[in-house]
């Protein structure tokens, strides 16, 4: 079943040719379906690539996934043209009174900043605080993660020695978690982040449970016992040449970068070793089935009745 977007959104006409499944709004409303309904909170400064990312992996599933996209109103994007952000997305207070079945918080880069003087972090913690009691369940990512551990646990960051930019392995560590249902013992996830999370406070916090774990990369996914959050501190939704495009970025600015580990054929910047793809479509399928369709309720009017 497809995804549904803006037939004008540029993401429609790239997904198209890869094959994926997309449909337009006025088609989807002529189907007798009720979708599962995602919001997007796109903190990225690369917007458009970061939507089409993540809308070709909620659409690699049977369900009829309906996407609204999302921006922050105290912080305007200042790499994205106006006339996109006004034409495809929503203001947070725009859908503070709407339930989603899920949601997703990217990351953003300003991890080397402290929350507090990040300048939509206030709106963030009220787009949190909806999130625990409008939506089924929220995968956080990288620095999306850190700042929902650090809201909802007071779990803090700190700096790395140096970034930790490549593909790391990460070893599974419950056979039976769902979310990593069909996956391999080790899996592969691309990560680009100048910081970490306390891990002795994640591991001994009872209300989570770290799901993979790497030597290099430490926690690489985590959840609430409550599946009502999911951590994912790598970018699994990352194209194949989106850490390339990163490390040369960085070379052109004159910083101080290291080629992406594990990435790199033989040390050849044309030549790409994407080995995190299929794992990351088993984990957003797994996602969007186990925890949210097979969770959330057909109107959320029914379980404001039963509470």
């Amino acid at each position: 079943m497809p995804i549904i977007i803006p037939k004008e959104l540029p993401a429609y006409r790239n997904l198209t040719k890869e094959n994926i499944f997309v449909m337009d709004s006025h088609r989807a409303w002529t189907q007798d379906i009720r979708p599962i309904d995602i919001a997007i909170v796109n903190l990225m400064p690369t917007k458009v690539e970061t939507e089409t990312q993540l809308l070709r992996l909620l659409g690699n599933s049977p369900l009829q996934v309906n996407v609204t996209l999302i921006n922050t109103g105290t912080y305007k994007s200042k790499n994205t043209p106006l006339a996109h952000m006004q034409r495809f997305y929503k203001r947070f207070d725009e859908v503070k009174d709407r339930h989603f079945d899920g949601m997703i918080v990217t990351g953003a880069p300003v991890e080397t900043l402290p929350f507090e003087k990040v300048a939509y972090w206030r709106e963030l913690e009220d787009i949190m605080a909806f999130a625990d009691s409008n939506v089924t369940s929220t995968i956080y990512i990288c620095w999306g993660a850190q700042a929902a551990l650090k809201y909802y646990y007071g779990i803090e960051k700190h700096a790395l020695d140096r970034k930790l930019f490549g593909i790391y392995p990460a070893r599974c560590c419950d056979d039976s978690e769902l979310l990593l249902k069909g996956a391999d013992d080790v899996i592969y996830i691309p990560m680009s982040r100048h910081t970490d999370v306390d891990v002795n406070a994640v591991m001994n916090d009872k209300r989570l449970k770290v799901l993979a774990y790497g030597d290099e990369c430490r926690i690489a996914i985590a959840k609430s016992l409550d599946n009502k959050k999911f951590f994912f501190f790598g970018h699994g939704e990352y194209d194949r040449e989106t850490l390339k495009n990163e490390y040369l970025r960085d070379l052109d600015k004159g910083l101080d970068i290291q080629p992406p580990v594990n990435y790199f054929v033989d040390g050849d910047i044309n030549r790409v070793n994407m080995t995190w793809r299929g794992t990351a479509n088993l984990i957003y399928y797994n996602w969007l089935n186990y925890y949210v369709y097979q969770v959330t309720p057909y109107s959320f009017e029914e379980t404001e009745q039963t509470d």
